[in-house]
């Protein structure tokens, strides 16, 4: 047979041009492949590096974890028998002895729980942890790092920041080194030891997610430290540590819509807890410091009306008759901007500063008072037990008002020093409807004094924009910054 010459020679050029592609491709496989297998390793540069962050955090766990201690308490529960109407005939024909005994006769049950505590005074034996940790129990056992096993006694707690000091006599304990709180920047690496779900001396890592958290929901005074080392149930009195292996928070809560961790986790500074514990030992109670006023955050519009830079401090809407506030003169309307040195972030930083000092001590304020920069001294007392901190907004329109006459002073129990016209009624579906409350005393509005009904009606009409309202309830005198639409 005869082969077709032209056709020969192409057939073998395209096998040739085949194989050589096949090579090609196999070559450049075999090199990716020898790439993996050989240049794709760990660097001994980078193995040294883990190996040495490794070797410190291990080294802090192990400095720390003889001074944390589980925390097991039990609790008795008595129910009492329960009324029980089976004594009637009718009903005993339905229920047997058995049966109406369970319900009628009371019942104790003994209730456990557990949490962390950290060892703060190995001469006396004391254990700061949470209240709650602790409360309402009727039993108290300190498990150590060495196994050993003491009754522990309440030396005194805070329900108010959560805190509590208990005792227990032994030897050999280790007390954790403190450290300073307010140095504490996001960031930073921090690391959790505590009793998750009875997991004796958990320990987990994580960073500082911020600092001066407030309005959490979780104590009365709240300056909370964040992170998102892993919190769980059993953490709580626990220890937060930094690197230097310095106790910088007690561990107090997560925030969770589970129950478990979800990276938010919550922890009292260690300089409060500090003084916290100081006032428990020293005196069984917390000593606080009163300034006596009441204050609200600075919005934007009240920094800028006062020709602030930033938006920060706190801005008095009350000084409390008597109180160290008004000794020092201080006035409604004063933007307090730093106290005893530190900036005031906002109302209820400056609560914290003031709950912190100790009475008698006199700290220096800085303030703005008509767009003015002032600096004054006052004395700060102790917190009566009746006072506190509060305030409220609300907006300005569709409102009617009447006069403050003397009848409605005295019915509505009205301080002399409040002045200004009285809410009689709101408009329905106006933006003060649900927010200001008849009874309310207007008091001011951008800048200007309302005397009487005609000092009301010349200021609203002139309002242009936004406008500055302050006002007076339930002995609370408060401002809101309101758009008024014109």
């Amino acid at each position: 047979m005869k082969i077709n010459k032209k056709f020969f020679i192409s057939g073998v050029l395209l096998i040739f041009i085949g194989i050589t592609i096949g090579l090609i491709i196999s070559s450049k496989f075999n090199f990716q492949t020898k790439g993996y297998s050989e240049d794709y390793q760990i660097s001994r540069e980078a193995q040294e590096t883990l190996s040495k962050f490794g070797n410190a955090m291990a080294e802090v766990v192990q400095a720390v974890r003889p001074s944390v201690v589980n925390i097991y308490t039990t609790k008795k529960i008595r129910r009492p028998g329960l009324p029980f109407p089976f004594h009637d005939p009718f009903f005993r024909r339905f229920f047997d002895e058995e049966f109406r005994r369970f319900f009628e006769h009371p019942r104790e049950f003994t209730q456990t729980s557990l949490g962390s505590g950290v060892i703060v005074d190995s001469a006396n034996g004391y254990i700061l942890t949470n209240y709650h940790v602790i409360k309402g129990a009727d039993e108290i056992k300190v498990k150590l790092y060495d196994k050993r096993v003491f009754d522990g006694t309440v030396i005194g707690y805070d329900a108010k920041t959560d805190l509590a000091v208990i005792k227990i006599k032994a030897d050999r304990l280790r007390a954790i080194k403190w450290g300073d709180s307010d140095k504490l920047k996001p960031g930073e690496t921090v690391i959790a030891i505590g009793n998750p779900y009875g997991l004796n001396l958990t320990v987990t890592s994580g960073i500082v997610s911020a600092t001066g958290r407030a309005n959490v929901g979780i104590a009365d005074y709240e300056d909370f430290i964040q992170t998102d080392a892993a919190i769980n149930p059993g953490n709580s009195g626990g220890p937060l540590v930094n690197i230097k292996g310095e106790l910088i928070g007690i561990n107090t809560a997560i925030f969770s819509t589970t129950g478990g961790y979800q990276g938010i986790g919550f922890a009292i500074p260690s300089n409060i807890a500090k003084i916290v514990m100081d006032n428990l030992i020293k005196h069984k109670k917390v000593i606080r410091g009163w300034l006596g006023v009441t204050v609200m955050d600075v919005d934007s519009e009240l920094a800028k009306a006062n020709k602030m830079k930033e938006v920060k401090g706190a801005v008095i809407t009350d000084v409390i008759e008597g109180s160290p506030a008004e000794k020092a003169k201080l006035q409604m309307k004063d933007i307090i901007i730093k106290f005893d040195g530190k900036e005031v972030e906002d109302a209820a930083h400056l609560r914290n500063l003031v709950v912190s000092t100790p009475p008698g001590k006199t700290v220096q304020l800085e303030i703005i008072r008509n767009n003015q920069s002032y600096s004054l001294n006052v004395t700060i007392e102790e917190l009566p037990s009746d006072q506190k901190i509060s305030a409220l907004q609300s907006p300005l329109a569709g409102i009617y008002v009447e006069e403050l006459t003397p009848k409605l002073r005295n019915q509505l129990n009205i301080p002399k020093r409040i002045n200004g016209v009285v809410i009689s009624s709101i408009e329905p579906g106006s933006p003060a409807e649900g927010v200001l409350r008849k009874g309310d005393i207007i008091m001011e509005i951008n800048n200007e004094k309302i005397n009487n009904i005609k000092d009301f009606f010349n200021v609203s009409n002139q309002i242009k924009g936004r406008a500055i309202i302050w006002f007076y309830r339930n002995g609370v005198v408060s401002y809101i910054t309101l758009d008024t639409g014109r």
